[in-house]
């Protein structure tokens, strides 16, 4: 079972005053941390949101009850009303807004990726680095009841040395809002990589115990989207747009300590796949898997394989909510959230790389400076 007295240990610890949120982006994520937060309010409130499409912004403000409406992210930022910001808006807009958060001196809860690139996540990096302030990034899949009970296995030493690991996420036919800012490389920063690849990568390299990546051999392919096949619900089609990005990507990545990381991830494909994310891992004294609400952990007993089957417990609160209670602890208690601004930035480093050898045909070594 998951071990959820940390969690609960949180969201115990006394408070004088509520932390004030203001939520950039009032979408489909915004309404999503909306809604979380809002669950959370002994410990926060929701005091003033903006979108773009002012509208938007006004029909959430008044079902959730935000007080102020914005009229741009940057009257939000500046509010005296607002300890920290949260960003959920198209990708190439994350650097200007996280770094003008955290130069205002707000706490900040970004999106993943947290970059459209490695150079705006070095942006971000950076400019963390220089505040007093929380940065974390919303990877909601580190707090999902399996993997939560894998990492703790893992930090007890149950696998051993995990020496590879293998992860990816197969959509069959699910390219996302053809023809919008989705499909854009300019935009987007690519395909089904960076969108829901930068999960997966993110999740497999917390479970290993955060290795150092050192280089990175990958390809990556666009054999449906160009065609205006594969595609999925998500988002409303512009047929009058543009597709320029990846529909499949697949990658190699070594770390420095020798281990491995294989990396499988499309929007598109003809393969029998349940279009469920997994992650597996290997080590020298038990392996683990992860796929969707199920897990398993595996090792030999008496020279007979053992499996453990792991499974969510009942009345799951639900990762976005722990996330969210995370945030918020992180806050008052001045910690490193778990899914800090360098996982954020690793990732992207990462993801730069295999975008890069895919162009070359060559490894690619990470450039760390």
């Amino acid at each position: 079972m998951v071990n959820r007295c940390i969690y609960e240990e949180e969201r115990t610890v006394e408070s004088v005053n509520k932390i004030r949120i203001g939520i950039i982006g009032a979408g489909n994520i915004g309404g999503v941390h909306m809604n979380e937060f809002s669950k959370l309010g002994d410990l926060c409130e929701i005091t003033a949101v903006t979108d773009a499409y002012l509208p938007l912004a006004e029909a959430k403000a008044k079902e959730f009850g935000i007080a102020h409406i914005a009229a741009t992210p940057e009257e939000l930022i500046q509010s005296a009303n607002v300890d920290a910001v949260i960003i959920g808006v198209p990708n190439q807009y994350h650097a200007a807004l996280a770094v003008q958060a955290i130069e205002a001196g707000k706490h900040v809860l970004l999106e993943k990726p947290m970059g459209i690139n490695a150079a705006a996540a070095k942006q971000i990096y950076e400019a963390s680095q220089k505040a007093n302030t929380i940065v974390m990034i919303g990877h909601q899949m580190r707090w999902e009841s399996i993997p939560m009970q894998i990492k703790e296995q893992v930090e007890a030493g149950e696998l051993g040395k995990i020496y590879t690991a293998k992860t990816g996420w197969f959509r069959r036919k699910g390219i996302p809002g053809w023809g919008t800012w989705f499909t854009k490389m300019d935009e987007s920063g690519g395909g089904p990589l960076i969108d829901i690849g930068v999960h997966m990568l993110d999740l497999a390299l917390y479970l290993m115990g955060n290795p150092k990546p050192v280089s990175v051999v990958g390809a990556t392919y666009a054999e449906f989207g160009p065609r205006r096949k594969g595609i999925g619900t998500w988002g409303k089609p512009n047929w009058n747009g543009t597709y320029d990005v990846e529909d499949l990507a697949t990658a190699l990545i070594r770390m420095e300590d020798g281990s491995t990381l294989t990396l499988e991830v499309s929007w598109a494909v003809h393969m029998d796949t349940d279009n469920t994310p997994f992650v597996h891992l290997m080590g020298s004294d038990g392996g683990a898997s992860y796929k969707g609400a199920k897990g398993k952990l595996l090792t030999e007993k008496f020279n007979r394989p053992i499996e453990t089957e792991l499974s969510k417990p009942e009345n799951d609160e639900g990762e976005r909510q722990r996330l969210s209670a995370h945030f918020l602890s992180c806050i008052r208690e001045g910690k490193q959230p778990i899914t800090s601004a360098l996982s954020g930035y690793t990732n992207n480093l990462i993801l730069d790389a295999i975008y890069e050898s895919s162009r070359t045909g060559n490894e690619v070594k990470l450039n760390w400076e």
